[in-house]
């Protein structure tokens, strides 16, 4: 029966082609904006390490004080979102975590062992051996370095796989020489493709950036003397001292994740924490009482407004347009069912009842809604083809239809279109045959 009704609204689509494709055109351009919004949101708001989202935690320490008034960080309970190079190394020498790493970006000067290859910089984090391990970070070439490289200030380095394509042709280059800064290092590891959006990690310059080119230890760094590239908040405190100074100052600038497994560890670290503070308050550091936090991933991508509301508002603009759609192509589908209603009810007298009529209807509406979704991915496909070329290749690499949201949208048109040709069916199968045979 599915057949035949289907071979029905087949036909009857054909017989009015105008009023059908105003139809599915009004579906599939509601269909195409929607999902074109939707699919960006979705990518934006992606948990970036779903295995372990809720293990990883990023604290916060309070060492401005309630007074101080140059604090912006947008946070309702007036706390940084980096940590000073004290609190950093204290809380490192703790070992309070599982895992737990120190890490700040700098860049660093590379000469090329290929001489036809002119020296470049390079975006450089430093960080400690756990973070690839914390952060499950996969390795084409090698492995990361020892907790004995981050003791001893090794001149090491992992290099991700871009780099190694460049600079080495794409070989094992573990064991190989890199010149950085007239400095040479040895290569450890190679990354494979590892590029989590967002850059939850470290989101304090951009959330959806290209990530880094190299890895070096977080003690080479300092003995380094290399500068942050990032945005540092002194909150007042003069710039005294130099490098030395600038060390020991109160300045935030250091991003801190610590890897805790259960709950259990959670609230020992919360407690850790709230005792570090505390002990700091004691030593005179602080001159108020210890005022710590403590967020995992999703919350701290909440906290930081990995998704803007702007974003969220768009996708409601955009399903608004959807309705409105709907609302046309309801219209177009009552005006071409009622200009039907001889035939139906032809139908009727031959001896089909209410709910065949309704059927028959109803599996129309659920074709032009199928016809509207293939038109809508198609118009979504352009649609995040426009945005990759206007926005920057970081933002773009989230803009891609995957086969999930593909479902998504055919499934979308298919039950909207459905829905809005109920009251349309309703009226088609409450015509009263006797009335239509007398018009005839």
């Amino acid at each position: 029966m599915f057949t035949y009704y289907l071979k029905l609204a087949l036909h009857s689509l054909k017989r009015n082609v105008v009023l059908t494709v105003l139809m599915i055109a009004a579906i599939g351009v509601g269909i195409g904006a929607s999902m074109t919004t939707l699919t960006i949101f979705r990518a934006m708001d992606a948990d970036p390490i779903p295995e372990k989202s809720t293990q990883l935690f990023a604290p916060q320490i309070d060492n401005f004080g309630p007074d101080n008034k140059r604090v912006v960080t947008g946070d309702e309970e007036h706390l940084q979102e980096q940590i000073t190079y004290t609190d950093a190394v204290n809380l490192m020498n703790a070992h309070a975590a599982t895992r737990q790493a120190a890490m700040y970006m700098t860049g660093l000067p590379l000469t090329p062992p290929n001489r036809d290859l002119k020296p470049f910089r390079i975006v450089t984090r430093a960080t400690y051996t756990d973070f690839f391990k914390m952060f499950d970070v996969p390795f084409l070439y090698g492995g990361p370095w020892s907790a004995a490289d981050d003791g001893d200030r090794a001149s090491v380095a992992v290099i991700t796989r871009e780099l190694n394509d460049r600079v080495f042709n794409g070989a094992n280059s573990v064991g190989r020489t890199l010149n950085l800064n007239d400095h040479d290092y040895r290569v450890v590891g190679v990354l494979d493709r590892w590029r989590p959006l967002p850059k939850f990690y470290d989101l304090t310059e951009t959330k959806y950036g290209a990530g880094e080119d190299l890895f070096i230890p977080f003690s080479r760094a300092i003995e380094g003397r290399m500068e942050s590239w990032e945005t540092s908040n002194c909150a007042g405190y003069p710039g005294t001292g130099g490098w030395e100074g600038y060390l020991h100052s109160e300045c935030v600038w250091i991003q801190f994740w610590a890897e805790l497994p259960t709950a259990a560890d959670v609230a020992h670290y919360r407690t850790f924490l709230h005792n570090y503070a505390a002990e700091q308050e004691r030593s005179g550091r602080f001159h108020w009482a210890p005022h710590v936090h403590l967020r995992n991933v999703k919350e701290w991508l909440i906290h930081w407004g990995a998704v803007s509301n702007d974003m969220r508002i768009l996708v409601l603009v955009a399903f608004s347009f959807l309705l409105v759609c709907l609302l046309n192509a309801m219209g177009l589908m009552l005006a071409k069912i009622m200009s039907r209603a001889g035939d139906i009810g032809v139908r009727r007298a031959l001896g089909a009842n209410r709910g065949t009529i309704f059927g028959q209807c109803l599996i129309e509406a659920g074709v032009v809604g199928f016809a509207g979704g293939l038109v809508g991915l198609l118009l979504t496909a352009l649609g995040l083809r426009g945005v990759r070329s206007i926005v920057s290749p970081s933002i773009g690499g989230l803009t891609h239809l995957n086969l999930t949201d593909a479902a998504i949208a055919v499934a979308l048109a298919i039950a909207a279109t459905t829905l809005a040709g109920l009251y349309p069916t309703w009226r088609a199968a409450q015509l009263q045959p006797a009335w239509q045979l007398k018009a005839q």
